[in-house]
């Protein structure tokens, strides 16, 4: 059980398939008792499911990214859906961003955070 209740924060851009993508990653946080918290708090690991469809959409999840970034600068920022699997290299070298994994990853987002989230690095072999 995490004693120290990180937080986490969820948002999503785009279709009905991202949304359930979304609640899927937060019921997998659950298992470690992370504290779901709205994404306009302060939150220990921000997770920033994304789109494509448009340039648009496309902006909207870098600049979420920096706005996470500046709600807590030591943050760990992971960047998934769309966006990420289009364009990984390019998300992977913004600044402030973590772990980007793809859609075929997003069901590995309890795994990769616990291996590579120092705080939770602990509970690494309680959940793989």
């Amino acid at each position: 059980m995490n004693e120290a209740k990180t937080k986490i924060a969820f948002t999503t851009l785009g279709c009905r398939v991202n949304q359930y993508d979304t609640q899927a990653m937060k019921e997998q946080m659950e298992k470690i008792a992370l504290q779901n918290v709205s994404f306009d708090e302060v939150a220990d690991i921000y997770v920033i499911n994304t789109c494509t469809v448009t340039a648009g959409a496309d902006s909207e999840g870098r600049q979420l990214v920096r706005r996470a970034k500046a709600k807590n600068p030591d943050s760990f920022v992971v960047v998934t859906g769309c966006l990420a699997q289009d364009r990984p290299d390019e998300i992977a070298a913004l600044q402030g961003v973590n772990l980007v994994l793809g859609n075929l990853e997003k069901s590995a987002l309890l795994q990769k955070i616990v291996t590579q989230y120092e705080p939770l690095k602990p509970l690494a072999e309680e959940v793989i």
